[in-house]
């Protein structure tokens, strides 16, 4: 693969996160609506980035040259708890749908997606990193997915690597295997933060962290094609993705994603 892909749908809130354990009252008045402070209390694990009933948020994509090349739309569909078999740790969950459309309003890709919150750490869904056009070639093939979420701790440490996360998928027919696609983001480092960063949703304090995307079509074993780049992300916990920048190899910025809106329910 020679081309770099696009923008993963998820990279997410990325689209691209909250505390479980003893939520802090806020004390102070609360931000107004487009701002949220380094200062602003915890996040709620209840509502992971702060989503909620009828919340939407839409980012603006654009390309090298800063020319829009389309939106992603992520409304909220349902909220939901889960206790562990103990009944000691709780999982908040959010269902999303996420909508991928082109420059010209035009529906390119549909997805559900699953934010979850639990402790100290909350999860974008796997399946966020999978880019649409991988699996196009594999029409009327059967399709086994293996989604492993990406971790987004509440309180970052400059120079902390954080887990690897994306999705793998088996494709197949009625008799035998055909490949294995793979998008995942590796080396996941949080290089700096939280600082300032400004999008037309409002500004936020957000952490940047780094890492490696790979995408991979294995028709064998000893046969692999490969595509690996940089993406940076800019992170708030109280919002989740607040910018993504990907890069290609040679180290020139390819894409842009910026949170555009917060719409409906309540505003982090």
């Amino acid at each position: 693969m020679s081309a770099l892909p696009s923008l993963p749908l998820f990279s997410a809130l990325l689209l691209t996160c909250l505390p479980l354990a003893a939520l802090r009252a806020q004390t102070t008045a609360p931000p107004a609506p487009d701002t949220v402070p380094a200062t602003a209390a915890g996040p709620d694990c209840r509502h992971p980035f702060g989503l909620n009933d009828n919340n939407e948020r839409v980012y603006r994509l654009s390309d090298a040259g800063g020319k829009p090349a389309g939106e992603l739309r992520m409304r909220v569909v349902s909220l939901s708890s889960e206790m562990n078999k103990k009944k000691t740790v709780e999982t908040h969950k959010v269902l999303l749908k996420s909508g991928l459309y082109d420059a010209k309003s035009r529906l390119l890709n549909m997805q559900d997606l699953t934010i979850s919150c639990r402790q100290d750490t909350s999860f974008i869904d796997g399946m966020s990193e999978l880019k649409p056009e991988s699996l196009r070639s594999f029409r009327d093939r059967k399709f086994v997915y293996a989604p492993v979420a990406l971790a987004w701790p509440h309180q970052p440490q400059i120079g902390s690597v954080l887990p690897e996360g994306g999705s793998e998928v088996q494709v197949s027919s009625s008799v035998v295997d055909i490949a294995k696609v793979r998008s995942f983001a590796r080396q996941r480092k949080v290089v700096s933060g939280p600082t300032p960063v400004t999008t037309p949703a409002g500004t936020f304090s957000c952490y940047k962290v780094e890492s490696e995307h790979e995408d991979a079509t294995q028709a064998r074993k000893d046969m692999v094609m490969r595509t690996t780049y940089k993406v940076v992300d800019y992170y708030s916990p109280a919002v989740g993705i607040v910018k993504t920048e990907v890069y290609d190899k040679k180290g020139k910025l390819a894409q842009t994603r910026v949170l555009a809106s917060i719409n409906g329910g309540r505003k982090p």
